[in-house]
């Protein structure tokens, strides 16, 4: 099992979960975080710092998607071990419907 991040994230990213995770496995976009899900230890720790609530166990139904969506943007991102301050207008952002549109050129499972 792993953690995955999901849509949640986009447009604010919080990283108040960057910092509680002992194999440093978050890596850092434009904007949102994605998580590593080989070097995750699924040790969940991470879960409950998340204010949007964007961090999830792949048990979850439909989960794969993002598991992948996850693998291939911590292959090209930066990894990140420190909080940072969200983005700007995080507060109005957060918890907005259909953020991956808005914010993301690609959906989960497209692309290459």
């Amino acid at each position: 099992m792993t953690y995955v991040v999901i849509d949640n994230c986009i447009a604010c990213k919080y990283t108040d979960c960057v910092e509680v995770c002992p194999v440093d496995c978050f890596y850092e976009g434009e904007n949102m975080l994605v998580i590593h899900p080989d070097e995750c230890i699924d040790c969940g720790v991470c879960e409950p710092e998340c204010p949007a609530d964007a961090i999830r166990p792949d048990t979850e139904p439909d989960m794969e998607k993002w598991v992948e969506f996850n693998r291939k943007y911590s292959e090209a991102w930066p990894v990140i071990i420190e909080k940072k301050d969200p983005l700007p207008d995080y507060e109005a952002k957060d918890g907005e419907a259909d953020k991956l549109t808005k914010y993301f050129s690609e959906a989960p499972g497209e692309g290459s």
